[in-house]
């Protein structure tokens, strides 16, 4: 698989997804890469090596499956919402913010129907930040401006984008100074995202940095990281999703389960997706869930084992890139 992939050769979008998904059979995903075989790649050991090592010394789902059958904006919606306001693309960014009062990007949404439209890239629906702060549970959001958060009005136009929205590189710093909130979400600058055409060994390179500065972090024994992948990039996957609601689920993503009580080398078979990160959170506050979605998706505890004593960190180098 070549380490920078030309963007334009696939497709992951609403009904991209849906045509390669073929109603379960997963097989037409040849006609999402126009008509190449563009879709048929993976990434073998040598490519991401530290990736593997993760995998083999902690654990990973491989029925871990993306929340929407489309692209990143409304899975990431529904990693912090369980929901994503009917939005099923990433929408046309305006001149000014999405909650800007006189915001001009727009998204499209689909109704109980199936109907059409076009709204304002700005939501304000219940997210998880919410539970978090209702609860008096410290939280903080590590992305470029402020991530998908700057689509939910209400955090947006609050004191909350002040004081719990930061930069991705400053998780390092708040980690080696053992300033961590409770929650954290972590997006990689643009660069490092692995999103093509951005390289896929520089973005490994990246999560490694912000893994070790953790696990040398004093808040190591205490950690878990989830790592995961938006949406499935238009590559082909053979195990059709269960279709929970007209939204998904969506095809297949890896997830990797980082903790000094996670166990090594396990593999969850448990069938869970993006809400489940939620549902971890909430079992381990006590917070209600948001939408049926968290309400009844796993909560990932069978990757764990809190009464074993916590593992030693796993501390990686960087590769060289090609």
């Amino acid at each position: 698989m070549p380490d920078v992939y030309d963007p334009a050769a696939l497709c992951n979008g609403w009904d991209c997804a849906l045509e390669a998904m073929d109603s379960g059979k997963m097989d037409k995903f040849d006609l999402v890469s126009s008509g190449t075989r563009n879709a048929y790649t993976q990434a073998q050991q040598q490519e991401i090596p530290n990736y593997w090592t993760y995998a083999r010394r902690f654990s990973i789902a491989d029925h871990y499956f993306t929340s929407v059958h489309g692209p990143s904006l409304p899975n990431h919606l529904f990693a912090i919402a369980a929901q994503s306001g009917g939005a099923i693309d990433n929408g046309a960014p305006g001149a000014v913010a999405d909650c800007a009062p006189n915001s001009n990007s727009t998204v499209t949404v689909i109704d109980p129907q199936g109907n059409r439209s076009q709204q304002i890239r700005c939501f304000d629906f219940p997210t998880l930040p919410d539970s978090l702060e209702q609860a008096g549970i410290t939280w903080r959001y590590y992305a470029e401006g402020g991530g998908f958060l700057a689509l939910i009005s209400h955090i947006y136009n609050s004191g909350m984008w002040r004081t719990n929205i930061a930069p991705p590189d400053q998780l390092v710093l708040d980690a080696q100074t053992g300033h961590l909130p409770s929650v954290s979400w972590l997006l990689p600058p643009e660069y490092d995202s692995e999103h093509p055409p951005d390289s896929m060994c520089d973005g490994e390179n990246w999560t490694v940095g912000v893994l070790n500065a953790l696990m040398q972090s004093p808040d190591w024994n205490s950690t878990v990281v989830f790592i995961t992948w938006d949406d499935f990039g238009g590559f082909y996957d053979h195990v059709a999703p269960p279709q929970l609601d007209r939204f998904g689920l969506g095809p297949r993503v890896p997830l990797l389960i980082v903790s000094a009580y996670a166990k090594p080398g396990y593999i969850s078979h448990t069938i869970s997706d993006h809400t489940s990160i939620l549902r971890f959170v909430e079992t381990r506050y006590g917070l209600p869930a948001l939408t049926s979605r968290d309400a009844q998706a796993s909560n990932l505890l069978d990757a764990f084992d809190f009464d074993a004593p916590p593992r030693s960190p796993v501390i990686l180098e960087p590769h060289a890139c090609p």
